[in-house]
């Protein structure tokens, strides 16, 4: 398949991914006291606005993924971010929250490009150079948190809260000129069709379910709300499961997630993701907390985000070398080597958090092991699912990421309600500790070395089952 340089499409589609969803949904934090203010809401519907976004990339995201490996990705890439653009500019040039909250629907969407990424690199990019290309584009997850902290301080200051939301419509409107013309097509799979009855009762269980975690702070964990929101995600998922094992072409091949390459990713992107998240909230906030509390540094939004900064850049620069070292020594001994240093990062700054040096050094070992860690996963599962498997695979991936991703801010952010000044903190940091330390035997569990030999046509020619 012919391309117009794999250099400059590995690049393209990083950039497409930082703007279709990291920054997207980054922006939107710094400027939730401004959006509650501009609109007239509250600040639990000032939140809605994240957490629209979050529901809908969740969903969308192992739905984009199946549709590119029946339809094509080329395709299916251009209309999801024809969709997200389009969301991105109702959302910022929103008069009412409900109409917000509409575009944000739209814009979540745009979180389908990462397994669409998966799946065409998988395509064009040589067996040799597939798992750098992985890493960085699973490194992207975290730059847009720290782009948009470091604009979002002038940009509000100087022009508005709203030209703040157009950021993202900036990058992505050239991102889709060129995605068209640099992205090559793909031939769509045979009698492809949709399982549309799955992916109806996948994003009930799942709505309902990361709704429950969202509002688990404002309504209580115990709250009647959040028991009937578990409680009906757990019966639709029951449900979506009896049906995805009946349909001769589900939505989600739950054969496939028990492949020893898939399930072992999944469960440390579950964890890792708390551990992004989790950090992500309880370091801007000790940077930000009174120094008259005895452990904040009385800080401003700036130097919150200059301590998000480094950590950021030590995440895309593992990303890259992530490829390097998985043609070495593997993903598995990459999965490794990036949960000890999250997990050292973590530790450290529960023990040690009396200086912003401290801060600094936890940071950014954590980041470079999530960095090692994102990239580590995304390529044992790229490397355990057939060609035409792998963007349903890659998505469902994606979203168990997102799902902890939430349970990182919510436990973290209950830790600090429930256990006031320093304990809270330090109890945050070594609850993030103990989930990377968790990834361990999982990561001994993955596959070793000698699968990856399994590239190109040969490894596809070996069924999902006899890859466990």
């Amino acid at each position: 398949m012919a391309v117009r340089g794999e250099r400059g499409l590995v690049a393209l589609l990083a950039f497409l991914g930082v703007m279709a969803y990291s920054l997207s949904m980054a922006v939107m934090t710094p400027a939730l006291p401004q959006v509650q203010e501009g609109l007239r809401t509250s600040p639990a519907g000032a939140a809605w606005a994240l957490t629209a976004m979050t529901l809908s990339a969740a969903v969308a995201t192992p739905v984009v993924g199946r549709l590119g490996d029946l339809h094509g990705p080329r395709r299916v890439l251009l209309a999801v971010l024809a969709t997200a653009t389009v969301g991105m500019v109702i959302a910022a040039a929103a008069p009412t929250l409900p109409v917000m909250l509409a575009g944000r629907v739209l814009g979540g969407i745009g979180g389908g490009v990462f397994p669409l990424a998966y799946t065409i690199i998988r395509d064009v990019i040589p067996p040799a150079r597939t798992a750098s290309a992985v890493g960085l584009m699973s490194s992207m997850l975290g730059l847009g948190g720290a782009v948009a902290w470091c604009v979002a301080g002038p940009v509000i200051d100087l022009l508005g809260w709203r030209w703040l939301l157009w950021v993202p419509v900036a990058g992505l409107v050239p991102g889709l000129v060129l995605a068209w013309w640099i992205v090559p097509r793909a031939a769509p799979a045979p009698a492809a069709r949709v399982d549309w009855w799955g992916a109806a009762l996948f994003a009930g269980w799942l709505v309902a379910a990361l709704a429950a975690l969202t509002q688990a702070m404002a309504w209580g964990w115990t709250s009647p709300g959040v028991l009937g929101l578990l409680a009906v995600s757990a019966l639709t998922a029951a449900v979506w499961a009896r049906v995805e094992t009946r349909v001769a072409e589900p939505l989600v091949d739950l054969r496939l997630m028990r492949v020893r390459g898939v399930w072992t990713a999944n469960a440390a992107s579950l964890l890792s993701g708390y551990a992004l998240m989790a950090g992500g909230l309880l370091f801007p906030l000790l940077v930000q907390l009174p120094a008259a509390t005895g452990h904040g540094f009385g800080g401003t939004a700036t130097e919150a985000a200059m301590l998000q900064l480094p950590a950021s850049a030590g995440m895309t620069a593992a990303g890259l070398a992530a490829g390097l070292l998985d043609r070495r020594a593997g993903s598995r001994a990459v999965l490794l080597a990036g949960t000890v240093m999250t997990g050292a990062g973590y530790a450290f700054v529960a023990v040690r958090h009396d200086a912003m040096w401290q801060l600094y050094a936890g940071g950014i070992l954590r980041g470079v092991g999530l960095g090692l860690a994102y990239a580590a996963v995304a390529n044992l599962v790229v490397a355990a699912v057939r060609q035409e498997e792998t963007g349903v695979a890659t998505g469902i991936n994606t979203l168990l990421r997102t799902v902890g991703a939430s349970l990182g801010t919510q436990v973290s952010a209950t830790l600090l309600v429930a256990l006031p000044g320093e304990r809270g903190y330090i109890t945050g940091f070594a609850v993030a500790a103990v989930a990377a330390a968790a990834v361990v035997p999982v990561a001994l569990l993955a596959p070793g070395r000698r699968r990856k030999a399994l590239t190109g046509r040969c490894r596809e020619a070996v069924p999902a089952g006899d890859r466990a």
